[in-house]
């Protein structure tokens, strides 16, 4: 399987999240959906590596991740995930399905029938993995559907527009 490499997305949430960590001080954080490690490796500029957790549903992204002396835990979600976290993050697939993408990128790209099944499953789950006062950053795209997002009371923290989208990064408390 093929590891998702950073593109726009990747990029957006590294430059914010390095921001955000001069700012925030979190002592354990988990990257959900990992891909490369892009957002692991802004990270460790500030935290030990051993307080980072990464995870994928990609059992090559977690052995590449491995070999570079990161915790990584291949899970679908918060399957094998156990603990709190002060952080997590999740530069979720989020994109509405699209049938002539082939099947192995749609595992990095489609969030389910309308985009946003795995963001809600991820945010119905993640908050049982939040320590006291911890925060849930998650990218997605203006191309998902807000409604059942907006539930769980997000705030915008950053957005940037490409092409005929707009990523959003959302932080839930």
């Amino acid at each position: 399987m093929e590891i998702y490499q950073p593109s726009e997305d990747s990029c957006l949430f590294s430059e914010f999240l390095e921001k955000y960590l001069k700012q925030a001080s979190p002592k354990k954080m988990l990257d959900m959906g990992t891909g490369s490690g892009i957002l692991a490796k802004t990270a460790s500029k500030f935290l030990d590596k051993k307080n980072i957790t990464v995870a994928d549903i990609n059992p090559d992204a977690i052995n590449s991740l491995k070999s570079k002396g990161l915790k990584a835990i291949k899970s679908n979600l918060f399957q094998n995930i156990k603990g709190k976290f002060d952080l997590i993050t999740f530069n979720a697939p989020y994109l509405p399905r699209d049938e002539r993408e082939p099947k192995d990128s749609q595992v990095a790209t489609t969030g389910g029938k309308n985009g946003d099944e795995i963001s809600l499953r991820f945010l119905k789950q993640a908050k049982s993995h939040l320590s006291k006062n911890g925060k849930i950053l998650l990218l997605i795209s203006s191309l998902t559907p807000m409604s059942k997002i907006n539930k769980f009371n997000p705030e915008i923290v950053a957005r940037k527009k490409i092409f005929m989208e707009e990523l959003l990064i959302l932080e839930f408390i």
